[in-house]
């Protein structure tokens, strides 16, 4: 008989679900008791629910069920871990006593032992301890999920952070994975949920994440990539990594000071506005979505700090990943008419992103999606959170031919974290007021062609120029305090004047003529809403500026040819 392979041997590198699922066939006794501790310790603990409702102690109990919950995780180790971490995010989800407790798994676990770390600094580095480093902390600063951080300097001077993973990560993983995939396959079917596809997909593209996330290698490589997007940008701050003094199992990055995202009282201490730095990290998560399309998909507070200046600081990228141009753009989309409620339009663009296949008959979709996400969003576009639209529309997914591709599990995740996140430093946050004005200006400004097409699709409906709907978005724009009209006003003369505005400069004219009048009433409504920052010496000189960059042939785009 041929020996069977190992979790360290090579296919075993990477999530590979074939080989995780032939490596357990032969191991069914590993399986049995890890099935076993998961139903018994969880049993355990709803048992100890039920018997404080029915001896009416809940409330006495209350701290002690939610120190044994974060403790039952804990045990369970990193998997566990992870949707522990996910709660912990959901202020309006979890009671408090629970979420006190969850918040602890975001970086004080239990370490293991500083022998076995320091181990894996030297065999992967090539040296002793204290010839790497200058200084290290005799204990881990912080111990996570998937590894624990040591405080050092290097004989440079340089402070940095010293990530060593766990031991016998991968194989923990990948029994958890197994037994999770196994429960989809058998009982997926059986589950409320209408994904669309199999339950089994989602937890591949989870495990696929799981298993970046224990390469540092490839967390480096990531982190390297986010500071390359936001490069130059004043409110975000991201580590250095260090590669000579990093490897599979060991990360060096640079000693970021700051607090946690969730310790208020130290943010306003410290003459910090917690609301500045809630627009720093919806506005910091929406780029990574809508602009760079590389995005962090699990941004609790371990991995946010506010640093002493007032900046937003991402010190873990781990769990990333990458949106299509195509898909970017469509998320913009849909989110304003979402919020200008236009359905068809909505519908149209669930088709492009995966939610509704193409041969789907939307027809009966769209009144339903009124009705349904109508009731979400309430009397006002300040009403809107994304967990009320992810509630609200997993009721739909039930009636209608509705699914989730794998891609957005992830994406939702990072979007409602973020929104729980937010929350908690101000628990009246509404997120709209912040990611609308974004993607109003994002869509003014129009940096990409794909994205000027959106912009169009958005304000004319049936050949029919949308007035109000540039109302809004230059209204709600403008909330944005950052938000300068005048540099959007000569992005958009620009635009007008090329060759590409062509299409756009007919339509204009159509639009002040349509139903054969002219239509003063409502540029009289958006000059209103721009004049008192078109000053006239700012205009004469966008104006002069905007001329003297274009090309003679764009100026002449625009001047009728005399017929011979």
């Amino acid at each position: 008989m041929s020996q069977q392979p190992t979790p360290e041997e090579g296919e075993l590198q990477r999530y590979n679900a074939g080989a995780i699922a032939r490596y357990y066939r032969y191991r069914p006794w590993l399986v049995f008791w890890r099935a076993l501790t998961i139903i018994w310790s969880f049993s355990l603990f709803i048992g100890h629910l039920q018997f404080d409702r029915w001896t009416h102690q809940e409330e006495k109990n209350k701290y002690k069920r939610a120190s044994e919950l974060r403790t039952l995780l804990t045990r369970l180790g990193p998997t566990f871990i992870k949707v522990g971490q996910a709660l912990s995010t959901r202020p309006d989800l979890i009671r408090k006593n629970f979420l006190d407790e969850l918040i602890k798994l975001q970086d004080q676990l239990p370490p293991f032992d500083n022998e076995t770390a320091f181990g894996f600094i030297e065999q992967d580095l090539g040296y002793p301890v204290d010839k790497i480093y200058k200084e290290i902390s005799p204990h881990p600063v912080a111990a996570a999920s998937l590894g624990q951080v040591y405080r050092a300097v290097l004989f440079t001077g340089e402070e940095v952070a010293v990530k060593v993973q766990r031991p016998n990560l991968r194989p923990v993983l990948m029994l958890d994975l197994y037994l999770m995939r196994l429960c989809a396959e058998w009982f997926g079917d059986w589950l409320p949920l209408n994904l669309g596809h199999n339950l089994t997909l989602v937890i591949d593209e989870f495990g696929n994440k799981l298993f970046e996330e224990i390469d540092y290698c490839h967390e480096g490589k990531n982190a390297e990539t986010f500071a390359a997007n936001f490069e130059g940008d004043p409110d975000v701050k991201v580590p250095k990594i260090y590669w000579l003094y990093s490897s599979q199992r060991v990360l060096t990055l640079e000693w970021i000071n700051g607090y946690k995202l969730n310790d208020i009282d130290q943010i306003k201490a410290a003459g910090i506005d917690p609301n500045d730095i809630i627009r720093i990290g919806v506005t910091s998560g929406l780029r990574q979505l809508l602009e760079h399309g590389f995005f962090h998909a699990d941004p609790h507070p371990g991995n946010l700090f506010a640093t002493y200046d007032g900046r937003m600081a991402y010190i873990d990228f781990g769990m990333m990943d990458q949106l299509e141009e195509i898909t970017k753009e469509t998320i913009a989309s849909s989110l304003v008419q979402l919020i200008n409620k236009d359905y068809e339009a909505l519908v149209e663009d669930f088709v492009k992103l995966g939610f509704l296949t193409p041969d789907t008959d939307i027809e009966p979709i769209i009144p339903a999606l009124e009705k349904v996400l109508g009731n979400a969003l309430g009397q006002s576009v300040a009403d809107f959170n994304f967990q009320t639209i992810t509630d609200e529309f997993s009721e739909l997914m039930y009636e209608y031919p509705f699914r989730l591709p794998s891609k957005f599990a992830l994406i939702i995740r990072s979007l409602v974290t973020q929104e729980g996140l937010a929350l908690s430093l101000d628990p009246n946050f509404k997120i709209v007021e912040v990611a609308y004005p974004y993607v109003a200006k994002r869509l003014l400004t129009g940096e990409s062609p794909q994205l000027r097409r959106r912009l169009l699709d958005i304000l004319f409906k049936d050949g029919k120029f949308q007035w109000q709907r540039l109302e809004n978005l230059i209204e709600i724009a403008r909330t944005d305090g950052r938000f300068d009209l005048l540099p959007t006003a000569q992005l958009g003369v620009k635009y007008l004047l090329s060759d590409e505005g062509s299409y756009l400069r007919r339509q204009l004219l159509l639009a002040l003529t349509e139903d054969d009048r002219l239509h003063t009433e409502e540029v009289q409504r958006i000059w209103a809403l721009v004049q008192d920052e078109l000053k006239p010496q700012r205009l004469f000189d966008v104006a002069w500026s905007t001329f003297r960059d274009l090309a003679t042939p764009a100026v002449a785009a625009l001047v009728p040819k005399s017929s011979d």
